[in-house]
């Protein structure tokens, strides 16, 4: 009896022994997984910084409005959303370092819920940022047809209608798009997020 009872108490810790290696490696393979999907978001970023901003400069310099307040309003918008943009891709990486560097489970699901929050405010900033001006210049728009007398009441509601829809439309392709790059991401990071929570209980 007492042999049989030494045996058990060896089973038993090889038993832990298995479970600890098995926990340890799936913790690696999670973290590394973490790791490439924070990378990818902040080279994205980057990427998408670049494209569009490069778009912006090929195409025509047309004036989009005759009003010059707007178009100082617009210019210095523009500036300033280089700045956030620059802001964003920095907590991006920093992310990312934290991430990398990160030895254990809790710390590696804060780093997660930290990165899904960075980017849930990056698509949310971008969604006002395109809302925001649509609307002043919408309004920009409506201003300049009343002024000027060149629609009837008829024609600028029609106007309004249209540009509201189009407004609407935009948002929706914008979120889409972000959806389609991002949330593929975030969707990833979940699930380690839920794999690490196993292995932490």
């Amino acid at each position: 009896m007492k042999e049989l009872d030494l045996l058990k108490k060896d089973w038993q810790k090889s038993d832990n022994s298995f479970e600890q290696v098995s926990e340890i490696e799936i913790y690696k393979m999670i973290h590394k997984k973490s790791s490439s999907i924070v990378k990818w978001i902040f080279i994205i970023s980057i990427i998408e910084f670049v494209v569009l901003n490069s778009l912006s400069f090929l195409l025509p310099d047309d004036k989009m409005s005759k009003s010059q307040t707007i178009e100082i309003f617009i210019t210095v918008l523009d500036y300033l959303s280089y700045g956030v943009a620059l802001f964003f891709m920095y907590l991006f990486y920093k992310n990312y370092r934290s991430i990398s560097v990160t030895s254990n489970t809790k710390k590696l699901m804060e780093c997660i819920l930290n990165t899904r929050k960075t980017v849930r405010y990056y698509i949310g900033y971008n969604l006002f940022l395109v809302f925001f001006v649509s609307v002043v210049l919408f309004i920009n728009e409506i201003q300049i047809k009343s002024t000027t007398g060149s629609d009837n009441g008829a024609r600028i509601f029609f106007t309004c209608i249209l540009m509201l829809i189009f407004i609407i439309v935009l948002l929706g392709i914008v979120w889409l798009f972000y959806q389609l790059i991002y949330g593929i991401l975030l969707k990833k990071l979940n699930r380690n997020y839920t794999e690490l929570k196993k292995i932490d209980l």
